[in-house]
């Protein structure tokens, strides 16, 4: 069985998507993004990300929505809540996350918690 490494980031800002984004492609997971739980819902139905790192204040479906949705759709794929929220803990046990990551954050950090819910990808060997 294929192991998936791929990460769902959903954030309504476009800087944070980005950072989050190049941070994790670097590291060697393959990352989508949305803008919103809404669009978050279109893309796990395209295909089930093996972890979903989720802003929790999001104009259209926000984060508490769209976790509840996740979780009747999909049942266990992970969630982690990434917010700048004074109460981000709160939060996150409010959605039933199986983590939070407080913004700011140190990017260690996030491929720290990335890593605890993600296999880590085999480093690419550049050609000879």
């Amino acid at each position: 069985m294929e192991t998936r490494n791929d990460v769902l980031v959903v954030d309504d800002d476009a800087d944070m998507l980005d950072v989050m984004k190049f941070v994790l492609d670097e590291a060697g997971y393959s990352v989508r993004s949305a803008e919103n739980g809404k669009q978050a819902l279109e893309a796990t139905a395209a295909q089930v990300p093996a972890l979903v790192l989720l802003d929790m204040l999001m104009p259209v479906m926000d984060g508490w929505q769209c976790a509840r949705e996740l979780r009747a759709r999909y049942g266990n794929v992970p969630i982690v809540v990434v917010t700048a929220a004074e109460n981000a803990r709160a939060f996150g046990a409010e959605v039933g996350a199986d983590d939070v990551l407080p913004k700011p954050f140190e990017i260690n950090d996030l491929l720290q918690v990335v890593e605890r819910y993600v296999a880590r990808p085999a480093p690419s060997h550049p050609a000879a």
